[in-house]
């Protein structure tokens, strides 16, 4: 299936941009949230799953297991009771069942020729949309994508169709007499094909060629090439412009690409990862406490520097980021004095009104 153009940018799209976006430890109490970069769990959700794989190419791995083979797994290695890596298993080797007493999940992973059982504690879990892979889902609609990329393969390789034909008024002859006049025409006209002086193409006999035209059948394969990438699309819930077909798309709505990408495809797989997240770094204790883990989605909502640049001063204005916070999402260090909330475009005076008299009103 990912020798298919649609399908490998489908699965190469999704796992990148959940790899790519920062997921963070949250905690919230009466003064609102906070980032809980002292939590444990800070690191192996924000920066590295472990010595040699970051986060973000942990979360790609495991989307795109889930994208081919339903799930994708990760155990938790616990060191005194807390996560301290997770290592990827092959989704192959993996079995998820059911404990009969409680009806929670329990995982057996085969290891060799031993068979280890885990709680659903230890093993980040990522399934696909209703635990069924998109390839498999939508295995019809790729076959068919593959058998129109095969004809069109042998089309332009020229076995589908030939370049032109040769005519004459009348039968070339018979016997081998016949067969010797028309293998020296073909013999002439392969010539000239190969020739790179620009020679016209010269018959005697009667002999005539017409050339192929592109036919409204050809049109309809053209039309039917485009409408499996829109079923891929489907398959994958991905607008169709995110995998490069614009015929419907233009370049001056960018953002709404990304918004429409956010909420109808990303949102869902957000929402899996931020649960499989706190289930097994976060103790319910934790959880019932206000910590949770959450992307920031901000950079894929502000796709072009003007915006980033208006939205930035809309937060400043109304007294929702400091300086410092907008240096910091533009990766500029912090200066002093920039971490006041008053509105930078304001000129009123901020001293004590006094009356004639020159005392305090």
């Amino acid at each position: 299936a990912l020798r298919n153009p649609a399908v490998l940018s489908a699965v190469v799209l999704n796992s990148g941009a959940l790899g790519s976006l920062p997921a963070k430890v949250f905690a919230s109490d009466q003064d609102g949230k906070r980032t809980a970069k002292d939590h444990p769990a800070y690191r192996l959700v924000h920066d590295e799953a472990n010595d040699f794989t970051s986060a973000g190419q942990l979360r790609a791995a495991l989307t795109a297991d889930a994208l081919l083979h339903d799930h994708g797994f990760a155990f938790a290695n616990r060191v005194n009771g807390r996560v301290q890596e997770f290592i990827r298993l092959d989704p192959r080797t993996v079995s998820v069942k059911s404990n009969e007493a409680t009806g929670e999940p329990v995982y057996e992973v085969q290891d060799g020729a031993r068979k280890r059982v885990y709680p659903y504690t230890d093993i980040l879990h990522i399934s696909a949309p209703l635990g069924i892979a998109p390839i498999k889902a939508g295995r019809e609609a790729i076959a068919v994508s593959a058998v129109l990329e095969q004809h069109a393969g042998r089309l332009f390789a020229g076995g589908a169709r030939p370049s032109g034909v040769l005519l004459k008024d009348k039968r070339a002859g018979t016997g081998d007499d016949g067969k010797t006049i028309i293998g020296n025409v073909r013999k002439a006209y392969r010539n000239w094909m190969n020739s790179s002086t620009g020679e016209p193409l010269i018959l005697d006999d009667g002999w005539t060629y017409t050339s192929s035209a592109m036919t409204s059948t050809d049109a309809q394969f053209l039309e039917n090439r485009r409408f499996q990438i829109e079923e891929i699309a489907r398959v994958f819930r991905i607008p169709p412009h995110l995998l490069f077909d614009l015929s419907r798309a233009t370049w001056s709505n960018a953002e709404e690409m990304f918004q429409s990408f956010l909420t109808l495809t990303l949102r869902s797989w957000l929402d899996a990862w931020e649960w499989a997240y706190a289930r097994v770094l976060l103790t319910p204790e934790e959880r019932a406490g206000g910590f949770y883990v959450e992307f920031v989605v901000d950079d894929l909502l502000t796709a072009n520097a003007a915006t980033r640049a208006t939205t930035y001063a809309q937060y400043r204005s109304m007294g929702a980021m400091t300086a410092n916070e907008v240096r910091a999402g533009l990766n500029l260090p912090a200066r002093g004095g920039g971490d006041i909330l008053a509105n930078p475009f304001t000129t009123s005076s901020t001293s004590t009104p006094t009356d004639s008299t020159g005392e305090a009103a």
